[in-house]
């Protein structure tokens, strides 16, 4: 395939849009394939309802599996163990807020769990990435400064214009934030191999082990380099203040980001993470003009770099807020438009698909995993609430002979024996949610537990609003050409 069509925008689009079509390929299929070939559509229904049930078993074990090491580590005395490395006193750890239009006091509690962290090397730099067309930010700034200069060796701060090219967003600010520092540390001398970079959202508290854990994980790593770091944000800052249907996905994203942290050969890292500043620099840092970034810039050192790029896993746990905006129908647009922009990122699978033409050098069995990777997971996740609630009693409703046969009988029987028995993992992941919530301080009243179990009965109807829904409409977005702006989601 020549450099010409790969380049091409014609090409491009077509890439962006294969997923999309298949979601609504697969949405639409027993309804038009069938009055023509219902046994096909019921066998492809079972089989994809099998599929789910094999994922419901493997996330459920590693989310068992991931609490166990956590677990495990939170016994380990990191702190300890740096100070037995002589080398992590030459580590240098940049942290990056980024942030736009956030409450004082959320950015005021995050730095607060900075402050906690048990790190025994005098080597933190705050780095307060704000954005210019924000009116408070320089009234934030001086607080924030005034109040923490004595706890890091600097305090460094940007304040992101809106320039050309670029899409306004926490990748473009990040960017820019990134560049800054990097300038800081060229002129401290400061090797971009040894020092770190940690990308914290202005919710997320860092654990007090974190810089321990990471410094150790890191100088122990022999392809450090080319690695993310990664502990899982679970979303219970702020759990009992958040309506039902929203603490409800919150308790499952938790869950589901917990799960994936023992999935090392797939694990991507989302939102608080760490890098080294020499691996930014070489691709360099992020991309400026697309809205979801994290599992972007993972692809982006994949394809410039090779196999060696991976997520090694953190087993701590960083708390972040879910969204919530006071008023429950507000939070519920709100969330709904965060959920959207984050299935946006489907936008990657057009950029990884480029990329595997581009990357000869890199083993093509290595480049059809991510692929399929990537793929898999933004197409189940409009999709699978269909397949999985209504597709079954459709085959039989719009073809009446094929509901006379044995297979049409058994098939919304059989459909719904599966969804129960993948559904029982429910009650495994209630026992985590009790346990980690203990773990962050966020504990469950007797009275409350009640509700926690009958709450699930409501599941579809969350999947489907929270979930699956906004996840189409930004599939659809991309199929039409519309294009998504960056909205910050509240959380107050």
């Amino acid at each position: 395939m020549t450099k010409r069509i790969i380049g091409s925008r014609f090409f491009q689009r077509f890439l962006e849009m294969i997923i999309p079509i298949g979601s609504w390929f697969l949405i639409t299929l027993p309804v038009w394939l069938s009055p023509f070939h219902p046994a096909l559509v019921a066998y492809f229904i079972i089989a994809f309802d099998l599929y789910f049930f094999y994922k419901s078993i493997l996330t459920a074990y590693s989310a068992v599996l991931s609490y166990s090491e956590i677990l495990y580590h939170s016994k380990i005395n990191y702190r300890k163990k740096v100070l037995g490395i002589k080398s992590a006193a030459g580590v240098k750890h940049l942290i990056i807020v980024p942030n736009f239009k956030e409450p004082l006091h959320k950015l005021d509690s995050t730095i607060n769990s900075f402050v906690k962290n048990d790190y025994p090397h005098k080597s933190l730099y705050l780095v307060l990435a704000f954005e210019k067309r924000e009116a408070d930010a320089t009234n934030k700034y001086d607080f924030l400064h005034n109040k923490y200069q004595k706890y890091f060796q600097d305090i460094i701060v940007s304040f992101h214009p809106d320039l050309p090219n670029e899409e306004p967003g926490k990748a473009s600010n990040q960017t820019f934030a990134a560049k800054i520092a990097d300038d800081y540390a060229s002129k401290n001398g400061w090797k971009r191999e040894e020092t770190l970079v940690t990308i914290c959202d202005a919710d997320s508290h860092l654990p007090t082990n974190y810089f321990s854990y990471l410094s150790y994980s890191f100088l122990k790593d022999k392809d450090r380099i080319y690695h993310f770091y990664w502990a899982p944000v679970l979303l219970y800052n702020n759990f009992w203040k958040l309506p039902l249907f929203i603490r409800m996905q919150a308790t499952l994203s938790s869950i589901l980001r917990l799960a994936f942290l023992s999935q090392k050969e797939n694990l991507i890292q989302v939102s608080t993470y760490s890098t080294n500043l020499w691996l930014l620099k070489k691709i360099n840092f992020w991309d400026v003009d697309i809205i979801p970034e994290d599992w972007h810039i993972y692809f982006q050192a994949f394809f410039a770099l090779g196999e060696k790029v991976k997520t090694i896993p953190l087993f701590t746990i960083v708390n972040g807020d879910a969204v919530y905006s006071g008023a429950t129908l507000k939070t519920f647009i709100n969330r709904y438009e965060q959920e959207k922009r984050w299935a946006w990122g489907v936008s990657d699978v057009g950029y990884v698909l480029k990329k595997f033409f581009q990357s000869p050098d890199i083993d093509m069995v290595a480049k059809i995993k991510k692929v399929f990777f990537i793929g898999e997971t933004h197409l189940f996740w409009p999709v699978s609430f269909f397949i999985l609630t209504i597709s079954a009693s459709i085959p039989p409703l719009v073809n009446p002979v094929f509901k006379r046969t044995v297979l049409g009988f058994l098939l919304p029987q059989l459909s719904a024996l599966i969804l129960t028995l993948s559904s029982a993992m429910l009650i495994l992941y209630i026992y985590l949610d009790i346990k980690i919530r203990a773990r962050v301080n966020m504990k469950t009243s007797l009275l409350s537990l009640p509700l926690l179990l009958v709450q699930w009965y409501l599941l579809p109807l969350v999947s489907f609003i929270f979930s699956s829904l906004p996840a189409l409409d930004a599939h659809t977005r991309i199929l039409f050409g519309k294009k998504l702006k960056y909205k910050v989601t509240e959380k107050i």
